[in-house]
């Protein structure tokens, strides 16, 4: 299974540093599959904005449902806040949650969260800002990242909200 595409020229000025396949739940006979693309900020220091999209499998195969959507959002935090924390980001807490237009004329609207937690970086605090999107284009999508809060906060949120839009599952 591949991940999402992201377009290319979305991507000027990012670096892809990753791409995996991993099972982040299975309960009986039901599992989950995510393949997952990342990409880092290239040429900007510590903490690096970072961007990633996963497309989901889920077994026994089933049709998209409010249960099922609502499922697939509250794991997908939870496993978004243990990523945040594998890169040193720590005190993460949700700051929102609001609906985002995708640029899939066929997928529904995602649900976008919205995190803030802090960097320890050579014994300097960073705030960070992440994001997470999730929605419905045939299979499950997940994207978001997260950037410093610092002068170029803005543009770094534009920037990321672009890529997450732009996610499309071929």
């Amino acid at each position: 299974m591949d991940p999402p595409v992201v377009p290319a020229d979305r991507l000027d000025g990012w670096r892809r540093v990753d791409e995996t396949t991993d099972r982040p739940f299975a309960a009986g006979p039901v599992s989950v599959t995510a393949s997952t693309v990342r990409y880092e900020r290239a040429n900007r220091p510590e903490p690096r904005p970072f961007f990633f999209a996963s497309r989901l499998r889920i077994r026994p195969e089933t049709p998209p449902n409010a249960a099922l959507t609502r499922l697939v959002e509250n794991r997908a935090k939870v496993g978004f806040r243990d990523r945040l924390a594998e890169r040193d980001i720590e005190a993460v807490e949700p700051r929102g949650e609001r609906t985002l237009a995708v640029d899939d004329p066929d997928a529904t609207e995602a649900t976008l969260v919205t995190f803030r937690g802090r960097c320890a970086l050579d014994g300097e605090t960073v705030s960070v800002e992440a994001l997470l999107a999730a929605w419905e284009a045939g299979p499950y999508l997940l994207a978001g990242g997260a950037y410093p809060l610092d002068a170029d906060a803005n543009d770094a949120r534009r920037e990321l909200l672009g890529l997450v839009r732009a996610v499309r599952p071929d």
